[in-house]
């Protein structure tokens, strides 16, 4: 078993890697961040007024989050002590706490955001992290999962010469949705992402038809709490 990954060695040069990796795909880091976001956003038609970024890094999806639902107080938690430290710093209009200390005090949201964590967490601990998410949820609120796709092969050569996804085993998509349903959340859709350039504008509009294909660079999964019924 990979040592597990201390995110909070790669602050400073995070970015720098990221684009060292995917600029045959987008030379704007940022791209992946706002993709991500607008398939979210594209989806929820309800009010938000809490986000959660679960695993939120140096925040680099925090503005894109904050776009999209301007009406919403948006919070990231990550157990990266300095990783957290420096969003802070960078995102003042955003709330930000480390999980395991304070994170479980900030209440339930409307809608959560987790963007490739679930391939760090060990196996054995990821059942753990989708209940954290469910508890987190406000009732017929929305956890949107985006992960990188195994099936795709390049998607496989980035994370195998990635040093900060040394620690990395991707999930299939039905292992994702097993772990969300295990939770007794309901999985609502799902689909691949990032199959095309954006210098391929035109044909970046078709992405969302091509979403049953699994030959995107990764998929979503978009999961809901729904309304407890029972009667106590």
């Amino acid at each position: 078993m990979a040592e597990r990954v201390d995110f909070d060695r790669y602050i400073d040069d995070y970015n720098e890697l990221l684009h060292e990796r995917t600029q045959f795909f987008s030379p704007q880091e940022d791209y992946f961040a706002r993709y991500k976001v607008d398939i979210v956003a594209e989806r929820v038609s309800r009010p938000v007024s809490a986000v959660l970024e679960y695993g939120c890094g140096i925040g680099r999806n925090i503005p894109f989050l904050q776009a999209a639902f301007p009406g919403a107080m948006v919070t990231g938690t990550d157990i990266a002590v300095e990783s957290v430290a420096r969003a802070r710093a960078d995102h003042p209009g955003a709330v930000f706490a480390i999980e395991g200390r304070s994170a479980d005090a900030l209440g339930r949201f409307d809608l959560i955001f987790v963007a490739g964590v679930f391939h760090h967490v060990p196996a054995e601990q990821r059942q753990n992290v989708a209940t954290i998410l469910r508890d987190r949820l406000a009732e017929r609120g929305d956890v949107f999962v985006f992960e990188h796709n195994p099936y795709n092969p390049v998607t496989r050569r980035i994370v195998n010469d990635c040093p900060y996804d040394a620690d990395a085993v991707l999930l299939r998509p039905r292992e994702m949705a097993r772990l969300l349903a295990g939770t007794g959340l309901t999985v609502v859709e799902s689909g691949f992402c990032l199959f095309v350039p954006p210098a391929l504008g035109r044909l970046v509009k078709i992405e969302r038809y091509l979403r049953r294909l699994p030959l995107g660079g990764q998929y979503w999964i978009r999961a809901r709490r729904e309304v407890d019924r029972r009667v106590g």
